[in-house]
């Protein structure tokens, strides 16, 4: 079933999963569905490998954990951010490299200044590749680092292929 893009997050100059100027990021791009879920889009290169041909399983989790993190993001926009405090991953499927790969995240609760989310990594055919759970502060970004908006190149890039809809089976 496809779903609703409802919006695009920004992307930075060089964080390892959302960096557009990182030579060995992952240039995710993170979008806003109409489910509240948060859907990254990225394609793994042999810089991410462990076993040949293989995702690694470190940036397997780096992917769940940044988007179950900016999922929070939807319900507060720029004034608030996840810092994790806790994750799991669970590994199910080897994880291909040089192939569009779809990443779900959302929030299962939230109370006070923390909140828990869940996601997976699906597989072009729809199978459930990874899982990951998290635990999370609410932090706004002026507590968690020096952050500069446009030094980070913080902002939203269209782009053509920017989809209006994304399929999540």
């Amino acid at each position: 079933m496809n779903h609703r893009v409802t919006g695009k997050q920004p992307n930075s100059r060089m964080c390892l999963v959302c960096g557009l100027k990182n030579p060995y990021g992952l240039y995710a791009s993170f979008y806003e569905l109409e489910s509240e879920q948060l859907v990254a889009l990225f394609t793994a290169r042999e810089e991410h490998q462990s076993y040949p041909g293989r995702l690694h399983g470190g940036v397997t989790t780096a992917i769940l954990d940044e988007t179950i993190g900016r999922a929070i993001m939807m319900k507060y926009s720029e004034g608030i951010w996840g810092v994790t405090v806790e994750f799991t991953t669970r590994f199910k499927r080897p994880i291909p490299l040089n192939t569009e790969l779809r990443v779900i995240g959302r929030i299962v609760r939230e109370e006070g200044r923390f909140f828990e989310g869940t996601g997976e990594i699906l597989l072009p055919d729809g199978q459930v590749a990874a899982t990951g759970s998290g635990r999370y502060m609410k932090l706004p970004i002026e507590k968690i680092a020096d952050f500069d908006v446009k030094d980070q190149d913080w902002k939203v890039t269209p782009s053509p292929s920017d989809p209006h809809e994304i399929p999540l089976e």
